[in-house]
């Protein structure tokens, strides 16, 4: 399946738009089962749920009728879980906003689904931290965002990132060090 994934993906790059919803078809069983690990980390009556997460993402990554010059099914992935990323941290965004006060209309809320405010947060906290590692250090942020984002193993992560489980775990533990330096500032 991984190697018709690519081939779609290269059909998509030709134009071929008609390969969107083979794309779907291919990659979908994979993109639910990392957006439900990152849910897992969002706080208890989380209203995204990863079926929306996952159809959003790929909306973000598709929807316009545009496609991206995918390099290969690691990128397309990469891409994928950058997405979700965003979508989570737009909607934390907006929720800290609501708690403000925001310029939203009021609306009533559930207070459980606001209880939980410290992800929130700490989510924000890790999306600026992996916004800055980003500009140091690409292969370091990436391996984070497969690693923290997609809940994806050391080995998975490797296989993605075209990268030997040791290189990778030693990425992974200066990367995990230098941002819990960033964020503890």
């Amino acid at each position: 399946m991984s190697g018709r994934i690519t081939e779609v993906l290269e059909e998509l790059r030709r134009g071929d738009l008609s390969a969107r919803e083979e794309l779907l078809q291919l990659v979908y069983a994979e993109l639910k089962r990392l957006a439900a690990i990152q849910m897992n980390d969002q706080p208890a009556g989380h209203t995204l749920q990863p079926t929306a997460l996952v159809n959003e993402a790929y909306m973000r990554l598709l929807g316009d009728g545009k496609s991206m010059a995918w390099e290969s099914r690691a990128h397309f992935f990469r891409t994928a879980a950058r997405a979700m990323r965003s979508i989570l941290v737009d909607f934390a965004r907006a929720k800290t906003a609501l708690k403000r006060g925001g310029k939203a209309p009021r609306i009533t809320f559930n207070e459980e689904i606001m209880s939980d405010g410290a992800l929130t947060y700490e989510l924000l906290a890790v999306h600026e931290a992996l916004e800055r590692l980003e500009e140091r250090d690409s292969d370091m942020s990436r391996v984070v965002e497969l690693r923290f984002f997609c809940g994806l193993t050391v080995e998975e992560t490797g296989r993605v990132m075209g990268m030997s489980e040791r290189s990778v775990y030693h990425v992974w533990e200066h990367a995990r060090a230098w941002l819990f330096r960033e964020i503890s500032r």
